[in-house]
């Protein structure tokens, strides 16, 4: 009897103990799980960098060429004593360039040039009575990348602003016959190429201009004129020229399509102009397709002092590891369209049909700083990203950003991870740099924002980009995602 009495009391034991550990396994697995859908960070790893850090670039394949932020330390545009546009500046020419989007998907091609519009200099694009109105175009902004390619005979080195919601490449020429903005580097000087030339008004090329920049050729003397202008009504007008183009020393392509801008104005920073990676005939994806298939990746560096890279080419040298999500082909084709299913904040999806996004459409755009998603789902995102934040102080809106904390007293924070879903089962977890946006430690922003309605076209914008490897096989009609796309 005491024999069985201590049986029984061993086997109440053990299943005490091994229900004690169960339970204790599955709270550390609770725990593990829970920390997996958290970034843990120190704050600094937020903040901009004021000396410049580039990481090492590696054996790439294609034509790569390095790429910096605008803004960031490692930018020669970024000069000691230079104006630097404040993040609400930034942030207003943001807004500018999305709204200038939206309407171009809905709104029909217009035109810059007016019949009763003569430019008659031969030598000049110069025209007192062009009229440039206020139209639906796309805004720059400020919140960009720098790419520096070469043009002409010698070469000519110019850092561009590069833009896949644009097609045409342009840069400012001499002579600047009405208006030119300050820029770093001289003026291109077509006089100074030996393979410059300029395109005639009757060439297939010059009734191309149409489709890349929205706007009708102009023509004087017999040499295509362009005009292109964008939502915050910067512009450039000039003659629409080809010359030589250098990607890198063993990357040349003669007869490269440019607009050789003599008429500019606008807030395109200290650049020489734009790069436009958009899908048209006339972009450089385009005119280079016999090389590299209209195949391209880059990785947007953050602000802490790194840089990135801008990559033709190299389809075979992908890496295994990259995501697919097929493009979708509608409205429109020169912005590259993508299907989004779904969010996931802090491991929980959010509750948002993915006919939501279907209805909008979403494109992926470098050019634009902050993701936007229609009305609903940024709602949702905010409430749910809100509740995982409450130890948090808030601070005041950041003007279009409207989650912003106060962490002046914290030198570590824990924020939910966020991540995208896309057509395809490719899901995107976004860097913390992707997730919040700093304008000082005491107003760090969700770096996110809603549309005024669940109609308008959403964008995934750059800041969510930042570190991921961005791949665009336009000719397989597929985007790709990677990490560690800056290293």
């Amino acid at each position: 009897m005491a024999t069985q009495s201590l049986l029984l009391f061993s086997c109440s034991f053990l299943l005490i103990f091994l229900s004690f550990s169960f339970e204790k396994s599955h709270a550390l697995e609770g725990r593990k799980n829970m920390e997996s859908h958290f970034h843990t960070l120190q704050l600094t790893s937020l903040l901009p960098s004021s000396s410049c850090n580039p990481t090492t670039k590696g054996k790439r394949g294609g034509a790569s060429m390095e790429v910096v932020n605008s803004h960031g330390p490692c930018s020669k545009l970024n000069q000691e004593g230079a104006k630097a546009s404040s993040m609400t500046e930034i942030l207003a020419h943001d807004q500018a360039r999305v709204d200038s989007i939206q309407a171009r998907v809905t709104t029909q091609n217009y035109d810059l040039f007016r019949k009763k519009d003569k430019i008659s200099n031969k030598n000049r694009a110069k025209d007192s009575k062009v009229n440039l109105p206020v139209q639906p175009g796309i805004s720059i902004g400020t919140g960009n990348y720098i790419v520096t390619i070469g043009i002409g005979t010698p070469k000519k080195d110019l850092s561009l602003i590069f833009d896949t919601g644009s097609d045409l490449t342009w840069t400012q020429c001499q002579p600047c016959v009405k208006s030119c903005y300050a820029q770093l580097q001289p003026f291109f000087d077509p006089s100074s190429s030996s393979t410059y030339s300029n395109i005639s008004c009757t060439s297939t090329a010059c009734s191309g201009l149409k489709s890349a920049t929205g706007n009708n050729p102009g023509c004087s003397s017999s040499n295509c004129i362009y005009g292109i202008q964008y939502g915050d009504s910067s512009f450039s007008l000039g003659f629409f020229a080809k010359d030589k183009l250098t990607l890198t020393p063993t990357d040349v392509f003669d007869g490269f399509m440019f607009g050789c801008g003599q008429n500019n104005r606008g807030l395109f920073g200290k650049t020489a102009g734009l790069i436009g990676l958009a899908r048209d005939p006339l972009s450089i994806v385009s005119q280079t397709a016999a090389k590299f298939e209209k195949y391209f990746s880059y990785c947007l560096p953050t602000r802490r002092g790194t840089n990135g890279h801008l990559t033709f080419g190299n389809k075979n040298g992908a890496k295994s590891t990259i995501q697919f999500t097929p493009f979708t082909l509608s409205q429109g084709t020169s912005f590259y369209f993508v299907d989004v299913l779904g969010i996931s904040v802090g491991g929980k999806a959010l509750s948002i049909s993915p006919m939501l996004f279907k209805n909008a459409g979403t494109i992926i755009d470098s050019g634009t700083v902050i993701t936007r998603l229609p009305s609903t789902a940024y709602n949702n995102l905010r409430s749910t990203f809100q509740q995982f934040m409450t130890r948090y102080p808030r601070a005041p809106n950041l003007s279009l950003l409207d989650t912003c904390y106060n962490l002046s007293n914290y030198t570590s924070i824990s924020i939910p991870k966020i991540s995208f879903n896309f057509n395809g089962n490719t899901n995107v977890n976004l860097d913390p740099n992707g997730i919040l946006l700093t304008n000082g430690v005491s107003q760090v922003c969700l770096a996110f924002a809603g549309n005024g309605d669940d109609d308008s076209i959403g964008i995934f914008g750059n800041v969510q980009q930042q570190t991921l490897e961005i791949v665009y096989d336009v000719a397989g009609e597929k985007l790709g995602f990677g990490y560690g796309g800056c290293s």
